[in-house]
């Protein structure tokens, strides 16, 4: 065996005689991690499920036996656009992260058309106070997320949700209380009336989703980006572009973009579902959001008995690069603070797996 401590200490090239007893070394200690494969990749392939009524593109990263994280997308966002980089974070914390294209947008089944008036009309009739018509609900869009998890066969997980993705996760939590371990809402909303509105022309150019050719939709969404960006940080239309092209080439549905649209519109205040939940829940909102001021958050935190809630100076309305750090600072020592291995889960009570839709 001095042969090979001198090739591990010395880095002396080594005959093939001596790798081969230092592979099995590696193997009797449970594996060399130049061999195995990343447990953590966020370029894993996208699979497919069957709901009753639609199909679902989501990506599992990290192993089975972790804990499950959910992460549930905002409006038209698709599930690349979860930062690959915090992905591979929440996963190395020991989660398994799922992440999936919500109905309408991505790869995921998409409805039939909406009529061209609908939308300008259905935003008339939401100014004037009066009851939105939607082909489907925030709370269908729980029963999906509720379904995936059905189907691959997690009992309990922990949801994160973003914008729009946070109202479907407060649906998920209200849907299934004994299958939400913790509930984490970022820059979301209770939906509730005489919250401050956010900037008209904003809406504007959430609604506009005409486009005559693929240049002018991407110059149209990084427009969009822009606009949700914090006013701390300097344009950075290049990047804009490259996200708006990869979202464009992966699956480009505007239609589905305003059903989803109506969707909100046609919710309800959530005051009553909020005040009901009893989980542990964690809120970040960033205090330079356009489309949903930080009361929107800090009205959620008021209703859920015992959250928390956390501020992130200057942080707007989507992902940032320059906000990586403090959102995952954010969310991360809370996400650990309840996490479960799944040998603890064995010794909890064991919800029944119904599949609602």
């Amino acid at each position: 065996m001095d042969d090979v401590k001198l090739c591990v200490q010395w880095r002396f090239s080594c005959g093939q005689k001596h790798m081969r007893i230092l592979v099995l070394l590696a193997a009797l200690l449970g594996g060399a991690p130049s061999f195995a494969a990343e447990p953590c990749d966020t370029q894993v392939p996208h699979a497919f499920v069957e709901l009753s009524d639609v199909r679902l593109a989501y990506q599992s990263v990290g192993r089975d036996s972790d804990p499950a994280l959910l992460l549930v997308m905002g409006l038209g966002g698709q599930l690349i656009h979860w930062p690959d980089e915090v992905v591979a974070r929440l996963c190395q914390q020991g989660f398994r992260v799922i992440r999936f294209d919500n109905r309408d947008v991505g790869l995921s089944s998409w409805l039939g058309p909406v009529p061209e008036a609908s939308l300008s009309y259905e935003l008339v009739r939401y100014r004037l106070g009066l009851g939105v018509d939607a082909p489907y609900g925030l709370r269908d869009m729980a029963g999906d997320a509720l379904g995936l998890m059905d189907r691959l066969g997690v009992r309990r997980f922990h949801v994160l949700g973003a914008s729009m993705g946070g109202m479907i996760a407060q649906h998920l939590a209200d849907l299934a209380p004994q299958r939400v371990e913790s509930l984490t809402l970022l820059m979301t909303s209770s939906s509730a009336p005489g919250l401050p509105a956010p900037d008209a022309r904003l809406l504007q150019q959430l609604a506009r989703r005409e486009a005559p050719d693929r240049e002018a939709a991407i110059a149209q969404q990084a427009d969009l980006l822009a606009a949700l960006s914090s006013p701390r940080l300097p344009s950075e239309r290049e990047q804009l572009l490259r996200e708006a092209r990869r979202g464009y080439d992966r699956a480009h549905n505007p239609q589905g973009v305003q059903r989803q649209i109506l969707a909100i519109l046609a919710e309800p205040s959530r005051v009553e579902l909020l005040n009901r939940l009893r989980l542990p829940t964690l809120v970040v909102h960033g205090t330079a959001d356009p489309l949903l001021p930080a009361m929107h958050g800090v009205h959620v935190a008021a209703h859920i008995q015992g959250s928390q809630l956390k501020l992130i100076p200057g942080l707007a309305h989507r992902f940032q690069a320059a906000f990586k750090e403090p959102l995952l600072a954010a969310v991360l020592p809370y996400l650990n603070a309840h996490k479960l291995s799944e040998a603890q889960l064995a010794q909890l009570p064991q919800p029944m797996m119904t599949y609602i839709r």
